[in-house]
């Protein structure tokens, strides 16, 4: 039970993480992104059950790569 804990808060304090600094803002909707750099799909899929719930409770958007 206290692994399981200490494993989902290190979960979640890697994900706020990675949100924060690869946070973007995209001109052309003024939206804020958090953008998965190119080769960083494991994380992207690593970490997309939290990014479904961030999206609910924040709105926030995800990409993977550079905005075209």
């Amino acid at each position: 039970m206290r692994l399981s804990a200490i494993v989902l808060t290190a979960y979640i304090l890697i994900y706020l993480g990675l949100r924060i600094s690869w946070a973007e803002e995209w001109d052309q909707d003024q939206q804020v992104y958090m953008v998965f750099p190119k080769g960083a799909e494991l994380a992207y899929y690593l970490f997309r059950p939290l990014s479904y719930v961030d999206t609910a409770l924040t709105g926030m958007r995800f990409h993977i790569g550079p905005h075209l």
